[in-house]
């Protein structure tokens, strides 16, 4: 069928595939917009799942719920080792900036921009020549004596309580957003529990809503032990039979195409009804059929070039970030695992490469740290990536 109308190439349908499924989660963003809005109590939210489950596409739809909301929003991603402060001012000048439309002072808004412009420029080290020091691009005097002490959870508590105070003065909202979440550093992740812990007792309108691995909840709990209790906690799984299904059903049909039973059979046991994968084969399969609907023999002609280009852009760009000692270690978890995504005792992996745990842990902290697996439970070593060990079986 005609490639160009393909409704699964990347940003072709109105509603992409990796929001099938994700209903509840939407419905309780909306939920958590209007209560607070209303100057009543609720937890920020975390989605947590493994890669290729939607996460970050569903991070966007939240936040521009929030934005029809009206709210004032900003989005980050989190890096390994980066500080936090540089990415979250540019995060917050944008949320600014929406809620200074609907303001009737610019005096009071530019105030809010001198605080977080103070805050923006502690990112620059103690010492820095001026052509060295970073500016945040905020056109207005910097107001000193707030969120600027350098002390990054001092600072935080104060920059959102004055983000919080403009958003309430016209009865909105802001929403900051951060994917990669478990990247964030220790001290910035217990500086961002205490801002929320402190707004939230306050009842003030600000809400984080963060994505990540499934071992954020950990890494939350070890910054503060209270994190628990200030955030809703989602997980973000692979796809049912029937919303894996409506995936490829609802795109196809605003084509005039569909699939027929076989094909979807197939295409589900392809995919495992992980939505990135849904999407691939789907994909695929729409370019290798000739006339609607899409048939069982279209998805097996097809399925070489879905998994081809999953190998080279999915699989293959996180393999190419290990080091020789990282692939030992990720091949061996592939051959325990007998490729599955099932997690893996670290004692065996041990034994299974007749080495001592103690000179396999870097590999593994450099696996952990690049975020290619993840910590199951005490003892456990699971693959971040759905179906990385069937590829690492197949093709190293």
């Amino acid at each position: 069928m005609d490639p160009v109308r393909n409704p699964f190439a990347p940003g072709a349908g109105q509603r992409p595939p990796e929001l099938a499924g994700r209903d509840r989660e939407v419905d309780a963003f909306e939920i958590v917009l209007e209560r607070v809005a209303r100057g009543r109590p609720e937890r920020s939210l975390v989605l947590t799942g493994l890669r290729g489950v939607g996460k970050t596409v569903l991070l966007g739809e939240l936040r521009s719920m929030a934005v029809r909301a009206g709210w004032g929003s900003g989005k980050i991603e989190a890096r390994p080792d980066a500080d936090l402060r540089r990415p979250l001012s540019a995060a917050l000048h944008r949320a600014i900036r929406d809620l200074a439309v609907q303001h009737p002072r610019q005096e009071r808004v530019d105030e809010v921009l001198g605080v977080l412009k103070a805050f923006a420029l502690r990112a620059s080290p103690d010492g820095a020549r001026m052509r060295e020091r970073w500016q945040p691009g905020i056109d207005v005097p910097v107001r000193n004596g707030r969120a600027d002490s350098g002390d990054i959870e001092i600072d935080l508590v104060e920059l959102f309580t004055e983000v919080a105070e403009l958003a309430s003065e016209v009865a909105t909202g802001i929403a900051i957003l951060i994917d990669e979440m478990q990247d964030l550093r220790p001290d910035d992740v217990s500086a961002l529990c205490a801002a929320c812990h402190e707004l939230s007792q306050s009842r003030m309108p600000l809400v984080v809503v963060g994505a990540g691995l499934p071992h954020l909840p950990a890494v939350l709990s070890a910054s503060k032990s209270y994190s628990e209790r200030l955030f809703k906690y989602a997980r973000i799984d692979k796809l049912d039979r029937k919303d894996a299904d409506f995936a490829l059903i609802a795109p196809a049909e605003r084509e005039d195409a569909s699939f027929d039973a076989e094909a979807l059979d197939q295409l589900y046991e392809r995919s495992g009804g992980y939505p990135y994968f849904v999407q691939a084969y789907g994909k695929a399969a729409w370019d290798a059929a000739p006339t609607s609907p899409i048939r069982a023999e279209d998805v097996a002609l097809a399925a070489p070039e879905a998994e081809a280009e999953l190998a080279v852009g999915f699989f293959g760009s996180r393999y190419e970030r290990a080091t020789p000692a990282e692939r030992e270690y990720l091949r061996a978890m592939a051959e325990l695992a007998e490729g599955t995504d099932e997690p893996v005792v670290t004692s065996t992996i041990a034994q299974h490469l007749e080495r001592k745990p103690s000179s396999l842990s870097p590999a593994r902290d450099s696996l952990l740290k690049k975020g290619l697996v993840f910590s199951a439970q005490r003892g456990q070593i699971a693959f971040t990536v759905p179906h990385f060990g069937r590829y690492l079986l197949a093709s190293t």
